[in-house]
């Protein structure tokens, strides 16, 4: 009969991700992991394999806990044109709150990991394809883009954001980041979605400081607009 591990596998998980997140892969040593994890090295080798597989299960964790998670949300949540301006905004909202400036585990790890590990490069790539998919997705789907290069687009899409998370960790001014968001998707024709974003995180903002019993005026609801294949 198996024995039962001797510790939660989900919660060391999370805190190896944690320790790659604010260290990178390269200066997180196995001490490093294991103290923060909260076990023995023969744990994490039994349980996880070597620091290569350990980073793996990471930043697919990370991924599934995270990335694709806020990309399922959007896409139940939002119409096609909208998504996109969505995705964006919450990557600046994100950024501008992050008092530690980690950025995105996995565009860290695009940067730091793939050009010297091929094998975490695919797996890397792998996850960076997810979310290429979703830009290529919402701009198929969306009336604005209709006359775009979908794959080159999304291409450029994926570019600018992983420009804005670097640029975010040592520059997250929100204006900066705006302005940064606004010029790559005014030319797709996807200026006034992300001016409807902006103007709903200032309601937002207004609501939260509104005083209680204050009048909240009523929007019309937007008409959904016909989806078009792919």
């Amino acid at each position: 009969m198996a024995r039962p591990k001797a510790f939660d596998e989900t919660a060391a998980l999370e805190a190896a991700m944690t320790c790659f997140w604010e260290k990178g892969f390269e200066a997180s040593s196995v001490q490093d992991l294991t103290d923060r994890m909260g076990i023995a090295r023969p744990s994490l080798y039994n349980a996880f394999g070597n620091k290569r597989a350990l980073f793996e299960k990471a930043l697919e964790h990370y991924c599934r806990t995270s990335t694709y998670r806020v990309i399922a949300r959007i896409e139940a949540e939002y119409e096609a044109e909208d998504r996109v301006a969505e995705l964006f905004a919450e990557v600046v909202d994100r950024s501008a709150k992050d008092p530690n400036r980690r950025g995105c585990l996995l565009i860290n790890s695009a940067l730091e990991v793939s050009p010297h590990h091929p094998d975490l490069r695919r797996v890397i790539g792998v996850h960076l394809g997810a979310v290429r998919s979703f830009f290529q997705r919402s701009l198929a789907a969306a009336p604005e883009t209709a006359r775009l290069d979908l794959r080159a687009s999304a291409d450029n899409l994926m570019a600018v954001i992983l420009g804005l998370r670097v640029l975010a960790r040592s520059m997250p001014e929100r204006p900066l980041l705006d302005s940064v968001v606004a010029g790559a998707l005014v030319p797709l024709g996807l200026g006034d979605a992300w001016q409807r974003r902006r103007r709903k995180a200032r309601r937002q903002t207004s609501a939260r400081l509104r005083p209680s019993g204050a009048p909240v005026h009523a929007r019309k609801p937007r008409v959904k607009s016909k989806r078009r294949d792919e």
